[in-house]
């Protein structure tokens, strides 16, 4: 079991150090529910009462608490605590599934297919032709790369992930399980004849540096040309991207939330969980989508957009405000 000192912590975090407790901490837990050798986190003042409940030895806090620690107990003074609590997860995060082979026997892997050193491939993976996989990459078990993709280098591919053909995913991606990039957009048009006709898909994916997929999402590949998701860009799990989509850099959408066809998101556009964004729709950079929101036209650069249909998010408070208030009256 890993266990640290206080002094220890701080030693990573660089922060000041409020009290003081003989307690070893073996693992970090929320306010709640921890327990006396466990470190916590005050991200916020309005959380500043849960510590008093609270058996933790030691939170990480921001620069503003409130509060002292109490007996046998120490804060941890960050400037950001929140930041502060990613790097003591990765102090205590358990080692990732083991390998006994770097490529195990029973992957599927085509001769005409590059494989760089130090990369992992686990059971039952299929590597189609000329795929190009970099260093140092983990595949998991049970994936699948299609023919003429390409990884970058330090990139994580989860088990069930399917990679379609001419897919580019770039360096220091994480792939969660199940999610399936390149599969065919949703093209069809009326035909008198058949009804619905399918409009070929013959464009592809292309994935930037740093980018995180969530599980069980699509990245649907471009009708002509590419379906693009930017550098550094954030994917919940359970969400659509559609074809010729065109995301920024360090865009997040939250789960179930989908974009129809070719729909542009500038750079740092947020996306709250469930929205839909409708196709041939221009979002600009710094914008935010709340959760559950339709958005059916255009958005500025740096707007805030709440509702069904969106609009900014001061007109639509006041519109809640006055529809509480129709239903109030109507009830006297």
């Amino acid at each position: 079991m890993k266990s640290y000192s206080v002094q220890e912590i701080n030693e990573i975090l660089n922060g000041v150090i409020i009290g003081a407790t003989s307690h070893h901490i073996t693992a970090p837990e929320q306010l709640e529910a921890a327990q006396e050798t466990e470190i916590s986190f005050i991200g916020n003042k309005k959380y500043e009462k849960l510590w008093f409940t609270s058996k933790a030895a030691v939170a990480v806090v921001n620069q503003d608490i409130s509060i002292a620690p109490g007996d046998n107990r120490a804060f941890i003074k960050v400037q950001n605590a929140d930041l502060a609590m990613s790097q003591i997860l990765t102090l205590f995060a358990p080692p990732p599934p083991l390998f006994n082979s770097d490529i195990h026997p029973t992957a599927v892997i085509d001769i005409t297919a590059t494989i760089a050193n130090g990369t992992k491939i686990g059971a039952g993976c299929y590597i189609g032709p000329e795929v190009k996989i970099g260093e140092n990459c983990i595949i998991y078990p049970n994936v699948t790369i299609l023919d003429q993709s390409t990884i970058g280098d330090h990139s994580v591919i989860w088990s069930g992930t399917v990679i379609r053909e001419r897919s580019h995913i770039g360096n220091n991606c994480i792939i969660h399980p199940n999610a399936t990039i390149g599969a065919d957009g949703f093209g069809f048009r009326p035909c008198p004849e058949k009804g619905l006709v399918k409009i070929p898909q013959i464009g592809n994916v292309i994935i930037g540096n740093w980018v995180e997929i969530g599980a069980n999402s699509c990245i649907d590949r471009g009708k002509f040309s590419s379906t693009i998701v930017g550098d550094g860009c954030k994917i919940d799990n359970l969400v659509q991207i559609g074809h010729n989509s065109k995301l920024g850099r360090f865009c997040i959408m939250a789960g179930n939330s989908g974009l129809a066809g070719s729909v542009t998101l500038g750079d740092g556009v947020i996306i709250g969980g469930s929205a839909s964004i409708k196709d041939h729709t221009t979002i600009g950079s710094g914008a935010v989508v709340g959760a559950g929101s339709g958005v059916t036209g255009d958005i500025p650069a740096g707007k805030t957009m709440l509702g069904y249909p969106a609009v900014e998010a001061r007109d639509a408070l006041k519109q809640w405000a006055i529809l509480k208030r129709l239903v109030t009256e109507s009830k006297k």
